[in-house]
């Protein structure tokens, strides 16, 4: 029998805590408003989907390979962290016309270099979902979908609150952008404590 109350309570914690998906989020939708950021939150989970599909396509695959990968996947993580976190503290009021702040492509882009997702989706598949359904294709594919919507859901929230207090963040935008810069470079920092 699958354990639901655990799962949901780990998905909620992980999927719902300040990391580089949720805080850009925020900050797109405070910059933009909400409807912009939409696109970045759809990169997002169509990023994400498809991290865990690999993720539990090859898992144990990864298992065996997983203390050679944690290293190169830690930095890779950290520095394209660092990367968002130059932009978001050097960005402006101004929004290109293309919107970039809040693209897909920045969305979809972000899950592969995001750790969090990563450990994410490792820690849901060891800790629940293999041992209860290990070889049914199945119920590991509602998984698969299962974790990235839930993940949109969160981020639709996030992006709430930041569209919502955006009045109050675009009068203090150099010290949001800072402190959403230093929240990112303490995700990157994070990765190897």
């Amino acid at each position: 029998m699958f354990r639901w109350l655990p799962f949901l309570t780990y998905a909620f914690a992980a999927l719902a805590t300040p990391g580089p998906n949720t805080i850009l989020s925020f900050s797109t939708a405070s910059r933009v408003g909400f409807r912009r950021s939409l696109p970045f939150c759809a990169g997002v989970w169509v990023g994400f989907f498809c991290v865990m599909l690999l993720c539990t396509a090859f898992c144990s695959l990864l298992q065996s390979y997983l203390p050679m990968l944690h290293l190169p996947m830690l930095i890779v993580g950290a520095l394209y962290l660092i990367y968002l976190a130059w932009h978001t503290y050097k960005s402006t009021d101004a929004v290109s016309a293309a919107g970039e702040a809040g693209s897909f492509r920045k969305g979809l882009v972000l899950q592969f270099a995001n750790i969090k997702v990563y450990l994410c989706c490792l820690m849901a598949l060891e800790g629940y979902i293999l041992p209860a359904y290990e070889g049914q294709a199945l119920p590991l594919a509602g998984f698969v979908a299962l974790m990235p919507s839930l993940s949109f859901l969160v981020l639709l929230l996030w992006a709430g609150f930041g569209a919502a207090l955006s009045r109050f963040l675009n009068r203090h935008r150099k010290a949001a952008n800072t402190v959403f810069a230093l929240l990112l470079v303490y995700c990157a920092i994070a990765l190897f404590l």
